[in-house]
């Protein structure tokens, strides 16, 4: 079960080190597991994440995010993301901006450092989004009641988490630009590109997350009615492709992923820059990462963990909380990779063992009643 669903990722594992020993030897052999093992460390909350939408999709759909999903994650923000930074915030063509990150990797640094604001914000706004609807539903399961109880009465007020969202937003933007006052002058005043990426991020959360929870409340629906028309075109000898079986609400989902899984990659690709500022390294060791991210989730949805362990999703998203904090605060202050990834490994693991108690007090209550109806049947 464990070399099925990560073979890929051991492999591509191999193959990415082999190209870092060809490409600049045992230098950036030791950068390329250094940047594996961050964006593992950073982006363990984000694979409990998927794993919780992953499990609503049919095997077609999981396939298509475990291939096709996985080129969009390595390539497009691993690789991509990066040149497009600097190409949009130096005003370059895509062919310059990758001429520049591989001739002159300080200036392209820099440029990267320089779009850092809007970055922050956009992510940042996106994945606190995803947090307030997440701690401001009522739900059945609730790991930190006193907190999340209040919280659910409060999430009856419409619209409170955009309010609370640009509330932050407006705070990290006043921030910033007080920021580049006190530097008389020596930055760039951004408050109102991080007004806009924040808004950006905002509209998009609204736009994808809108789309997907529409979907989802219709897939029981789309369910019923894609089976009768399958049963019919099995009647007729012309089965339905996987795609039209698929549905809407698969598609809308996947494209929630992907923008999720997008939003989470920011600090792994501005973390990296702390290690290295070879796009060819970065590209490896982040795209070895996020193939161990992908596995991860879906090895959480075959074995049944977030069933198992009903506190890790809460865990979470407590962690993306905490990113979204954390990304809002970089705007003006740096914050080490290391601080961010413990932050999110300590909130899952507490959730994870509060799960086991909760499992373990279960199932001794259950001997219990079990132990009870065996002596009053005696």
């Amino acid at each position: 079960m464990v070399l099925k669903t990560f073979g890929w990722s051991f492999a591509v594992t191999a193959l990415g080190l082999v190209a870092a020993v060809l490409f600049g030897g045992w230098t950036a052999f030791g950068i390329v597991a250094i940047l594996s093992i961050l964006e593992i460390s950073l982006s363990f909350d984000n694979a409990v994440v998927n794993a919780g939408i992953l499990k609503k999709m049919n095997a077609f759909w999981q396939k298509i995010f475990l291939t096709i999903g996985i080129l969009i994650a390595v390539f497009g923000m691993r690789l991509v993301f990066p040149v497009v930074i600097v190409a949009v915030s130096a005003q370059l063509g895509p062919i310059e901006a990758v001429d520049l990150a591989l001739s002159d990797k300080d200036r392209y640094q820099e440029l990267v450092t320089d779009a850092h604001p809007a970055i922050a914000a956009f992510g940042g706004m996106f994945l606190l989004m995803i947090f307030l609807d997440f701690i401001f539903e009522d739900r059945d399961i609730k790991w930190l009641g006193r907190l999340e109880r209040p919280l659910a009465k409060l999430g009856k007020v419409d619209m409170l988490s955009v309010c609370i969202a640009l509330i932050f937003l407006m705070i990290s933007a006043m921030a910033f630009a007080t920021h580049a006052h006190q530097h008389g002058g020596a930055h760039v005043d951004k408050s109102s590109t991080v007004l806009l990426a924040g808004v950006a991020g905002l509209i998009t959360y609204m736009i994808v997350g809108g789309l997907s929870g529409y979907f989802e409340d219709k897939l029981e629906e789309e369910e019923e009615r894609e089976h009768e028309q399958e049963e019919q075109a099995e009647r007729s000898g012309k089965p339905r492709s996987a795609v039209a079986l698929a549905g809407k609400a698969a598609f809308f989902m996947f494209l929630y992923l992907e923008v999720l899984d997008a939003s989470f990659s920011f600090d792994g690709v501005i973390g990296a820059f702390a290690i290295t500022n070879d796009i060819v390294l970065m590209a490896l060791g982040l795209g070895i990462g996020a193939m161990y991210v992908r596995s991860l989730t879906v090895y959480l949805v075959r074995q049944g963990t977030l069933d198992d362990y009903v506190y890790l999703e809460h865990g979470a998203h407590y962690a993306i909380g905490a990113l979204a904090m954390i990304l809002l605060v970089t705007i003006r202050y740096e914050i080490n990779e290391i601080i961010t990834g413990l932050i999110g490994v300590v909130l899952i693991g507490a959730s994870f063992w509060s799960s086991v108690r909760r499992n373990r007090a279960l199932a001794a209550a259950e001997g219990e009643d079990e132990r009870a109806g065996a002596a009053s049947a005696a």
